[in-house]
Formats: structure tokens, C-alpha cells, sequence
């Protein structure tokens, strides 16, 4: 994920740098409760919306601070990083655990991470990924693992690779690129050996979902030809080298979904592609925007990867504000949403947290442009979230926006969207629930990951109180004991709602509390 500085990048978009007595249960409708459809929900208060945070080690943008900390440090600053998250309602992590072909894990196929110790293959004495999974399901946050899939090393020395790095191990897959190395996207040996290693994390470890940025072929630099004419040569096969490099591309996009999927059905897999697609200008079909285009520069092809399926999600970076001559983000929002819609696709918006404040724009400099984002998304159903680039600016609340957005947007949590390729079951509604002293007891129900608590005012909900989040209260993580629960302050009518690790809901439980 590129943090932008020059004006030119912002041009582009994304450079290359870095609570008494029992309660009284009450009757349960015999009849299914009506559809949300059928009930008058509000836009403000949405029941399912992804919200998240970008979660970078590479440079150390956001965890750990820095190289060298010990376990402990590192803990105490992700943790930090989670509660900051919860606290302003999100639901979503997405952390970087392979920057460029090392592993904040232990894999049996790369090195250690050097933005853990200061040096590649360092090992940091301890195993963070099954951590930092647990921290983030604790607090009933999804955790998405991102990959880089062709970034191999920053500088150009392979000999100062660890030994047992697949770069000096294979020097047929690389292409040395101003000053840093890729892995061949053209070869079919790179494409399997990433399946590969993300397979192996999907295999071992507890995660939602695999994450990709925008990162596919090298973004425009110094203007230097990228070398991988042999393997084009071989295997390009009448095709023009745009094409084919595209084609390699979405090849590996549609591998990575199929091994993932083959895995476990449930983790989702989605990508976070540069903002614009192609410019009208050059293609009919093309956004009205003047910006750098994924489709020619970086042969990254979205619409190509909706339309086939390939991903769960896309989640364009839209880091630019309203009204921006070049890329306005009032014009890319109903663009993405139509590439979208009746595709079973989600969309995501990735928000530029991190301009919040700075001189990129003027429009930064106003607190007010971030949530009219979110305002705006309203009036596209297809967008179904918002995820934030990145986690250093949620301690930081840059202009006090995050306060704005938790006021205007997020004043209620969420469920996360439905997937319904990915499955998955409502658990059995929950059991028992009752009141015993200041808490709001109830039986753990099978295979449930979390709980929707709701709460409304007076003896009776309604067939509609759980149609939308306004009666939200809080969605509790299933902790493993077998009884739940959740501190009570007010008296009222209490749903509680048994849901899946996809956000798949049960019938509610329902009680009426004095």
C-alpha cells in the first residue's frame, strides 16, 4: 500500500513509495419475521457494512512502531492498534503478513520479515500471525491476511538475501526493476509458488479472508522497460505484451480464489485495485478521470476479475476528495458500483485516512471531506463498506475526523455484508435468555462466533426491530464458555441474535427487561 507525498503521485494516485430479577421471555411470532425489505430501514444506520483499517509492516508504517521491539512492545502496540478499532465500531483488520516475499509467520517457504527485527530472516523469538488473529477475534474484529504477491525484495542485491530466501533460491524468477526485484508475473512456476504460499497460510491458520492492494506489475517510475521479454517470448503466444501481462495477471487472481476457496469455503478473497480502472478517454467504458490508469500502466484489469468471478470483493483505492479535476471521487463511487452491480461482487471503498489533514488538496485540510465520503456511498446500495488507509492515523484522529465519522456514520456497530457464495450457517437461535443482576444472560449457541444484542424501548419490538442497526447495541464475541453475556443499563425490550463466522443470523431470542 503506497503512502503518497509528491504531487505528482497525488496526481496519479498511488506512488511508489511507501444489567434485577429474572426477565419475563416474551411470546415468539410463530411466523418468520418480515424481510428487510418489507421494512422501512434507514441508510444511516446500516445493519451489515464492512469497516476497516489497513494494517502495514512494511517500513514499519504502522506495526511494530519499529524494527527490534520485543514480544511484548510488538503485543502492547497491536493491541493498541485493535482497541483504537473497536472503539470508533469497525469490524475488519487487514494486515500485512507477507510485504514482500518474507512472513510476519513462521513459513516454511520465506524468511522472517525483516520489519520485525531490523534484519531479513531475523527470527523475533516468538510466532505473532496465531496472536494477532486471536487479538483481532477477541474484540469481534474479522482478520484479513495481505499478500504481495510479486514483490520480492526492496533492494536489488540478491546476496544480501537470507539464504534460504526463494529469490536467490530461484534467479530465474526474478527481474531486477530500478533498484528493487520482482518475481516474473509471465512465469507459471512464480504464479504456482504464490498460490503456494498463500495456501499454506489459509491452511494454518484462523483467518477471514486473503488480501491483495494494488501492487501487480511495477507502477510507472523512471520510465525503465520492465525485462521480462524471454519469458513473453515464450509464453506470450501471439498476444501483444499488454495483453499478456494482463492475462498473467488474472490468471493468478483466478488461481489464488480457486486455491482459497478449495481450502475453506469461508475465507473470502478480494482485492484492492488503484482507483481508476481507464479513463473514458481511452476507453468508452473508462471512468471520467484524467488519472494514471490500472488497466494500461500496472496491466491490472478489476473489471475483468468482477465479471469472472475471481474475487469476493473489490475495494478500489479512491484516495482522492470531491470535485478532484483528475480523479473526483464524486464520479469513480458510481463508476465502481456499476461495474458491480447484479454481479454478486462486493464493492469496499479504500479511504484515504491518511491525507486527512495534510496539504495534498484543500480539501484535505477540511474535516468535513472524509465523511461526506461516507454520505455520498449512501446513495450507492452496492457500496457495502469503507476500509481506512492506515492504522497510524486511527490513535492520531487527524482534524478530529474519526470522531465525526463515529457520529454521523458509525454511532452504531455492524454486521459484516453477506457473502453468499462463501456459505456458512446461522447458528440455533440463543437459549435462556434472562436478566440476573446488571447482566443479560444466555446460553452459547453451536458454532457461533459472535452476538447481535438489540435493545428496544418499551414491552414490545416488532416484527422490523432488526431490520436495520438502529437498535444495534453491540455485537459480542462468542468467548467459549457456555453462557454469554452483556452488561444491561437500561430496561426495555432485549433481541439477542446468534451469528455465524460470515455474519450469517439466527431467529432472536427475545426478553423484555423492567
Amino acid at each position: 500500500m503506497a503512502v503518497v507525498t509528491t504531487g505528482v503521485a497525488y496526481f496519479f494516485g498511488q506512488g511508489t513509495a511507501p444489567a434485577g430479577g429474572e426477565a419475563k421471555p416474551a411470546a415468539r411470532a410463530a411466523a418468520r419475521p418480515a424481510a428487510a425489505e418489507a421494512c422501512q430501514v434507514s441508510p444511516k444506520y446500516p445493519k451489515r457494512q464492512l469497516r476497516g483499517v489497513w494494517i502495514a509492516t512494511v517500513h514499519n508504517i504502522d506495526w511494530p512502531s519499529k524494527t527490534g521491539l520485543d514480544a511484548a512492545h510488538q503485543q502492547a502496540e497491536y493491541v493498541r492498534i485493535l482497541d483504537n478499532a473497536v472503539k470508533r465500531n469497525l469490524n475488519a483488520v487487514f494486515v500485512q503478513v507477507r510485504p514482500a516475499s518474507d512472513a510476519i509467520y513462521q513459513s516454511p517457504y520465506e524468511p522472517w520479515s525483516q520489519w520485525l527485527t531490523g534484519t531479513p530472516g531475523g527470527d523475533p523469538g516468538w510466532e505473532p500471525l496465531p496472536f494477532l488473529i486471536a487479538e483481532a477475534h477477541k474484540r469481534g474484529l474479522e482478520f484479513h491476511a495481505w499478500f504481495n504477491p510479486y514483490r520480492a525484495a526492496d533492494k536489488d542485491d540478491l546476496a544480501k538475501l537470507p539464504e534460504n530466501h526463494p529469490a536467490r533460491l530461484h534467479p530465474e524468477w526474478v527481474v531486477r526493476h530500478e533498484g528493487k526485484v520482482y518475481y516474473n508475473p509471465g512465469l507459471p512456476e512464480v504464479r504456482s509458488y504464490t498460490v503456494k504460499v498463500i495456501k499454506d497460510v489459509v491452511q494454518r491458520y484462523d483467518i477471514d479472508g486473503v488480501h491483495f492492494d494494488d501492487y501487480f506489475y511495477p507502477y510507472p517510475g523512471k520510465g525503465t522497460k520492465f525485462a521480462d521479454a524471454e519469458a513473453f517470448t515464450k509464453y506470450g503466444k501471439g498476444m501483444s505484451l499488454a495483453d499478456w501481462r494482463r492475462d498473467n495477471v488474472d490468471k493468478l487472481v483466478a488461481q489464488v480464489g480457486k486455491a482459497v476457496h478449495a481450502a475453506k469455503p469461508y475465507v473470502k478473497f478480494g482485492i484492492s485495485p488503484f482507483g481508476i480502472w481507464r479513463n473514458k478517454s481511452d476507453d468508452p467504458s473508462g471512468s471520467d478521470t484524467k488519472g494514471l490508469s490500472a488497466y494500461d500502466a500496472i496491466y491490472s484489469d478489476a473489471r475483468a476479475w468482477i465479471k469472472a468471478g475471481s474475487v469476493d470483493y473489490v475495494m478500489p483505492q479512491l484516495y482522492w476528495p470531491r470535485g478532484f479535476a483528475a480523479a473526483d471521487y464524486a464520479k469513480l463511487v458510481p463508476w465502481w458500483a456499476d461495474q458491480v452491480k447484479g454481479t454478486g461482487v462486493h464493492l469496499y471503498i479504500g479511504q484515504a485516512l491518511y491525507r486527512v489533514g495534510t496539504k495534498d488538496s484543500p480539501a484535505w485540510t477540511r474535516a468535513g471531506e472524509l465523511p461526506a465520503h461516507l454520505t455520498l456511498n449512501r446513495d450507492h446500495p452496492e457500496v457495502k463498506g469503507d476500509v481506512y488507509f492506515s492504522a497510524a492515523q486511527l490513535g492520531k484522529n487527524p482534524l478530529g475526523v474519526l470522531d465525526r465519522i463515529v457520529r454521523d456514520h458509525y454511532s452504531r456497530p455492524a454486521l459484516p455484508p453477506l457473502m453468499k457464495d462463501r456459505g456458512g450457517r446461522a447458528p440455533a437461535t440463543p437459549a435462556g435468555l434472562r436478566r440476573s443482576g446488571e447482566a443479560l444472560l444466555w446460553q452459547a449457541s453451536a458454532g457461533a462466533r459472535a452476538y447481535a444484542v438489540y435493545r428496544v424501548a418499551g414491552a414490545k419490538a416488532g416484527d422490523c426491530a432488526t431490520a436495520d442497526g438502529r437498535n444495534l447495541l453491540a455485537v459480542v464475541p462468542a468467548t467459549g464458555a457456555a453462557e454469554q453475556s452483556y452488561a444491561v443499563r437500561a430496561g426495555g425490550t432485549y433481541l439477542v441474535t446468534a451469528l455465524d463466522r460470515l455474519g450469517n443470523e439466527s431467529k432472536p431470542a427475545t426478553a423484555v427487561l423492567p
